[in-house]
């Protein structure tokens, strides 16, 4: 699907689904330096239970047009204009990482629209190394290979390739793309008050060996809205899309099925 946003095309994957305004609609925001086809296996699984799935590339990433965006709260605001363009009343958001802070950013904002919110590997700030985000502003490809060191619960685990590299090609990639959007994790700063405010049913995924968000973190996270639901995945880490998609993603449908 492609949609026109302040005259830039943002593309949205739909799972080859025509949008059916009747059926429920769930958006899957990616993380840092990533894109829609990080959500590949999940998207699919979900369109198959009878939702609208819409699997967005934030502005720059993949195929959507325009610059990074520069801060959680402006990709917050951008992401109600894709929903309005849309026609979207109410929808639930599944995230990842960064997309776990634009999801929250969005409920403070926008929360009459949301209907359930799912983090996976998230948490409400997630400060980044340093030397991470000096190798990335420098467009060097070595941070790829970090975020995945890092990423993974164990390094050795993802093969054919760094899937970073599949989607960040280039050193300009890096710089313009990776960077900004770990500068804009560092930076946010409005998690604490936006979690206080979430009253919608939620649901917490953790990867039990997660070394960007720590599981205690995750766990107090959780524990800052009433009534949310966790799950640990075992022997994962922070790529829990990748490294355990299957897992994830039925308890992803466990949890938006259930009207409770």
């Amino acid at each position: 699907m492609i949609i026109e946003v302040e005259n830039k095309k943002v593309f949205a994957s739909d799972a080859g689904q025509s949008f059916n305004k009747s059926n429920q609609t769930i958006v899957l925001l990616h993380g840092s330096g990533q894109s829609h086809v990080v959500w590949s296996l999940t998207e699919q699984y979900l369109s198959s239970k009878g939702y609208n799935v819409l699997s967005i590339d934030l502005p720059g990433h993949g195929n959507s047009e325009g610059e990074s965006l520069k801060s959680i709260e402006e990709t917050a605001d951008w992401l109600d204009k894709v929903i309005k363009k849309v026609g979207i009343s109410e929808l639930s958001i599944v995230g990842h990482s960064q997309g776990c802070l634009v999801s929250l950013e969005y409920y403070f904002k926008f929360s009459k629209k949301i209907k359930k919110l799912v983090f996976v590997a998230g948490a409400y700030e997630i400060p980044v190394n340093k030397s991470l985000i000096d190798l990335s502003l420098s467009g060097d490809m070595e941070s790829l290979n970090l975020m995945m060191k890092w990423g993974y619960g164990h390094s050795k685990q993802f093969i054919g390739g760094n899937p970073l590299q599949k989607i960040l090609n280039s050193t300009r990639e890096v710089r313009e793309v990776l960077a900004v959007d770990l500068i804009a994790c560092n930076n946010y700063k409005n998690g604490i008050k936006a979690v206080k405010t979430v009253k919608c049913p939620t649901f917490f995924i953790f990867g039990e060996l997660d070394k960007m968000v720590r599981l205690d973190n995750g766990k107090k996270f959780a524990e800052l809205i009433s009534g949310s639901k966790v799950h640990v995945i075992k022997n994962c880490g922070h790529m829990i899309i990748l490294e355990n998609a299957f897992e994830m993603r039925e308890k992803v449908a466990e949890f938006l099925k259930n009207d409770k």
